[in-house]
């Protein structure tokens, strides 16, 4: 795989896991109370999409670092492993909600009842994240492998996610803004995560045409 190539799928990538993740985060906020199992199994199952996705755009960048600049591979190694870690975390969230909304014989609201989910979702998520997103931004600030704003604002993201860790301290109510599973600490970050994924992409994507060097 070439560096033109490594860039349009690492871009094509970003650009459908941010999609799904767009199509995913309303979902949530469609019920004020227990939503139906359709609502649940949809949201999860585009989840899923947005991680897999996810995983084919954290492989392809850490091959694109490694050919525009192999003595910053170890960067791209790291946010490649972060990348990975979260989402596999996440799978294994989703699995846990998916399980218990198909076994309960009525309907549940998986953010409250499957309480193994809370710092899943929550703290270890937050900080899996922020390892990713700093070591995301040392890729690319060190490389120019994309515009300086890519690394700047993904350094901006990983203290943001960092801010969540400690939310596990607050509770477990989804309506609360800051809690284990409170909506700033899942909801929020899952959206704001979203978009720059989206705008990222599209960065990458069109970076094909003439890669940028911006040291």
């Amino acid at each position: 795989m070439n560096e033109m190539t490594a860039r349009r799928l690492t871009g094509g990538a970003g650009i459908a896991a941010a999609v799904a993740l767009i199509v995913e985060v309303p979902l949530y906020f469609v019920y004020s109370g227990p939503p139906p199992d359709a609502n649940v199994l949809a949201r999860l199952l585009v989840g899923i999409v947005a991680l897999a996705f996810l995983l084919v755009f954290v492989t392809a960048f850490r091959d694109l670092v490694k050919r525009v600049h192999p003595d910053h591979e170890w960067a791209g190694s790291l946010a490649f492993t972060a990348g990975l870690v979260y989402a596999t975390i996440t799978l294994v969230s989703s699995g846990l909600e998916a399980g218990a909304v198909i076994a309960a014989d009525h309907p549940i609201d998986p953010t409250i009842d499957v309480s193994g989910t809370y710092i899943l979702y929550g703290s270890i998520s937050r900080l899996m994240l922020a390892f990713f997103l700093t070591a995301f931004g040392l890729a690319v600030t060190r490389t120019g492998l994309l515009p300086r704003w890519t690394g700047r604002s993904a350094y901006v993201l990983a203290a943001v996610n960092l801010a969540f860790v400690p939310s596990l301290f607050f509770g477990n109510t989804p309506a609360h803004f800051y809690a284990a599973n409170g909506w700033g600490t899942t909801a929020l970050m899952g959206a704001i995560l979203s978009y720059w994924l989206l705008a990222l992409g599209i960065s990458t994507y069109r970076s094909a045409k003439g890669p940028v060097r911006a040291h």
